[in-house]
């Protein structure tokens, strides 16, 4: 993995990217980038009465964005692997999901006005779960911000993440079955899932952990 700068790993809310992310930098002792979604002062707003704060909440997360975009650009003295827990990418999903017609006009031309370009990664892995465990996840980990998201929302995120990575080719792309899979406390599933990150090159692959680990 040492010829790989910058490695992402998204998916939908409560798939588990972040813990993902950490225990892949702890093992490669790679540089942590995370996306900080607490750090908005408007999410809990925006769970809450999503109309009311859509707008606020999305600009602010472009705008932060903007910052850990300029983080990523600065050279990197020791040649360190980077792994992120985000897709600079994912906020204009999210923003076709939670605006309107007039908000995301402005929200386009505010990101045009900004001239956003992220660093294109060496590899994304995409996790993907249904929404009953993404409901079960977030329940489990008891963020107050988040007990408010709904399952229609959840079902409307995972659709845009897979309409999104459908036609994703800007870099390559290992999509991972995530509903039965625990790489952050179980040693073997996240040794396959190491080994099957060390694999792939180029192009899109899918991998189910369960699966391999059976055959």
């Amino acid at each position: 993995m040492a010829e790989r700068r910058f490695i992402v790993i998204e998916g939908p809310i409560g798939v588990g990217k972040t813990s993902l992310a950490r225990r892949l930098a702890a093992d490669i002792d790679g540089e942590l980038l995370l996306e900080e979604a607490q750090a908005n002062p408007f999410l809990e707003r925006f769970y809450l009465d999503p109309r009311g704060a859509a707008l606020p909440t999305q600009l602010f997360f472009l705008f932060q964005r903007m910052r850990q975009i300029e983080q990523l650009h600065q050279p990197d003295m020791f040649n360190t692997t980077r792994i992120a827990d985000f897709m600079v990418e994912k906020d204009r999903l999210f923003a076709g999901i939670n605006l309107d017609r007039h908000e995301l006009s402005l929200y386009d031309q505010v990101c045009e006005s900004l001239a956003v370009e992220p660093p294109v990664p060496d590899l994304v892995v995409y996790l993907q779960a249904p929404v009953d465990t993404l409901l079960f996840r977030i329940a489990r980990r008891g963020l107050a911000c988040e007990q408010a998201i709904n399952r229609r929302y959840l079902e409307r995120l995972t659709e845009s993440y897979a309409r999104f990575f459908h036609d994703y080719d800007a870099a390559p792309l290992l999509i991972v079955n995530a509903a039965t899979i625990d790489p952050v406390h179980n040693d073997a599933h996240f040794a396959l899932l190491r080994d099957e990150i060390d694999r792939v090159r180029s192009g899109r692959h899918f991998f189910n952990p369960v699966a391999a680990a059976l055959a």
